[in-house]
């Protein structure tokens, strides 16, 4: 199969764009001595799995689906954090888990027992109350964030049986930003490091990312690691999947009410969810700024503002050449947070997944249809 053959709606996963960020992150492994795990809820391509297995250490989890999705596709250390456990999940979470990190003291005094008596190395979330975040629904150290213990509600004599601390306080950021926050870490946490066997700096690290400062990067773990004697771990998701693929959709009817609407079989809502939340504007293959053809993309749902982009206030697209019914349109780097957020909603179809290997060889790794919208509700 071609590329040009793929059946849409389709996420595209490029296995060349992929292991380019492993051997990125590989990288920061091998030079700084942290272990890596890919975290799950940006990045769960289970065609990918055994190629991600070959660079990280594992995966984070957050909760028991996702500990059994690693286990069956991922070689390496399991990592699981939830804000609360179910007293019907927490065995099996710990028996899946190395790792298990507990939100509060709450959680962790509940569960305690139970997590030594399994053997699982138990950590705490805290919140150092300095964060990076480019939206508040992405910043878990906001004002009234359930996430993470704060300095004024941690209790330094409930340490006993904590193998290490986990704070997560970044969303697409900087190694510079992961300096400012391990400086309110330290000022609020450092004097309880001593003991520990790893501390977990989360993941919001855009590591993979055109100008992120690896060489920084590097020397703020390895310092980190010197002066504490601890192991650190980090926690990527989009980095993993940053640019390694695209979601392709066809045109499936023109409309003009003022603008060009092209109605496609790809919906902002259901398959992009993420452009809605943060929001952002996705990147169109073969858009032009200068172009004299201007349209608006929309999903064939009946939601009127599922249109690409429409939360940017800036939904128009410029193209050189005119749209036509059947066109294909590829909406780049729409692999992390996609197809672990997407929906079913008003009965659209779930986008097929697809691996384009490093040969071009193309290989369907799932399809979806009526099922995972009669099973969903």
């Amino acid at each position: 199969m071609k590329q040009n053959e793929i059946k849409t709606p389709a996420y595209v996963c490029e296995e060349a764009k992929l292991r380019k960020n492993l051997q990125i992150l590989k990288r920061v492994k091998d030079e700084s001595g942290a272990k890596i795990y890919v975290a799950l809820k940006g990045f769960a391509f289970s065609g990918a799995m055994d190629l991600v297995s070959e660079y990280l250490d594992g995966a984070t989890c957050s909760g028991l689906y996702e500990a059994k999705y690693a286990k069956k596709h991922v070689r390496g250390e399991i990592c699981t954090y939830s804000p609360a456990y179910k007293d019907d999940e927490i065995d099996e979470v710990l028996s899946l888990s190395n790792h298990v990190i507990f939100n509060s003291h709450n959680q962790w005094q509940k569960y305690r027992k139970k997590a030594l008596k399994s053997g699982v190395e138990c950590g705490l979330r805290l919140n150092p109350e300095v964060s990076a975040s480019p939206s508040d629904a992405y910043n878990p150290c906001a004002e009234f964030s359930r996430l993470g213990i704060t300095k004024a509600n941690f209790k330094p004599d409930e340490l006993d049986g904590i193998s290490g601390l986990h704070f997560h306080a970044l969303c697409e950021e900087s190694a510079e930003s992961l300096q400012l926050v391990l400086q309110g870490f330290e000022s609020r946490f450092g004097e309880y490091l001593n003991g520990l066997k790893w501390v977990n700096f989360g993941g919001g690290h855009h590591i993979t990312r055109e100008g992120y400062n690896v060489d920084l990067l590097i020397q703020i773990i390895k310092d980190f690691k010197a002066k504490y004697n601890v192991e650190v771990i980090l926690e990527p998701g989009e980095a993993v999947g940053w640019q390694t693929g695209y979601l392709v959709g066809s045109v499936l009817d023109i409309v003009d009410n003022g603008k060009k609407i092209a109605i496609l079989d790809v919906s902002a809502e259901a398959h992009m969810p993420d452009t809605v939340l943060m929001p952002y504007r996705p990147a169109v293959r073969n858009e032009s700024k200068s172009g004299k053809h201007e349209y608006r993309f929309g999903g064939a749902t009946c939601l009127a503002g599922d249109i690409v982009g429409i939360q940017t206030n800036n939904p128009e697209y410029r193209f050189d050449d005119e749209i036509k019914i059947g066109d294909r349109i590829i909406f780049e780097d729409q692999i992390h947070y996609t197809i672990v957020k997407n929906t079913t909603f008003n009965g659209v179809k779930l986008p097929d997944l697809y691996y384009v290997k490093e040969n071009l060889d193309v290989v369907k790794i799932r399809e979806f249809g009526f099922d995972e919208f009669e099973r969903r509700n």
